[in-house]
């Protein structure tokens, strides 16, 4: 198998000599770009088109954030994972709804990093322990709350059997299992489904449950 084809944007060039020297050792990862800033990474990406990014979510000009959303609206098929030092639940949720597939701290251990970098490649979606364990807690918090704090008229966007089918995937259902609870065709809840990601301008169910969620839809 080719080896996956990586891009650093940080613009901290000690931090991506690291990167590079963790990731010389590998035999499956090949950095075929660095960048120091978000517009750059944009440019290089038009040019090299890497499979995965590790974006740095503090740049100067163009932020990792804003750069991911205009990198994924050009090319969704790049898996980018967000880095940063902040371990703050408004950095990981706005990570989410840009698009990232993976979110690592910098302080994080090299194996963890290989980890994500290989996961994302393959298609997952998958946030390191420490950011795993503040999601849990969030959502842990967010079902406490009384049901009649919930609002009814949260997406007005969706219709009523969308709405219960984002309810659904809030609460962890997968396809079939919407298909049985709701007695519909695996085809009408896919149409749902992407109906659902297409109104809230969300990439897959992850960020539809951080917007459920957020909301009270659980």
């Amino acid at each position: 198998m080719s080896p996956i084809k990586l891009m650093i944007a940080d613009d901290h060039r000690l931090f991506r000599e690291g990167l590079k020297a963790l990731l010389a050792v590998t035999d499956d990862i090949e950095i075929v770009a660095e960048a120091e800033d978000g517009d750059s990474a944009l440019k290089k990406c038009k040019e090299l088109q890497p499979e995965i990014i590790l974006m740095d979510i503090n740049m100067p000009g163009l932020n990792g954030i804003h750069a991911t959303q205009q990198i994924l609206e050009k090319f969704p098929q790049i898996g980018i994972i967000m880095l940063t030092m902040l371990e703050d639940d408004t950095s990981v949720f706005n990570a989410m709804r840009a698009g990232a597939r993976g979110y690592l701290l910098k302080g994080a251990d090299p194996q963890e990093v290989l980890s994500v970098i290989r996961a994302v490649a393959e298609g997952q979606a998958l946030f390191g322990p420490a950011i795993a364990t503040r999601l849990m807690n969030f959502f842990k918090e967010l079902s406490l709350k009384p049901i009649a704090t919930q609002s009814k008229a949260s997406f007005p966007e969706l219709t009523e059997r969308e709405l219960e089918v984002l309810r659904l995937i809030s609460q962890g259902l997968n396809n079939m299992e919407i298909t049985q609870k709701l007695v519909l065709s695996p085809k009408t809840v896919r149409n749902h489904i992407t109906n659902i990601f297409s109104k809230l301008q969300v990439a897959d169910r992850a960020q539809a449950i951080v917007r459920a969620r957020e909301e009270g839809v659980q």
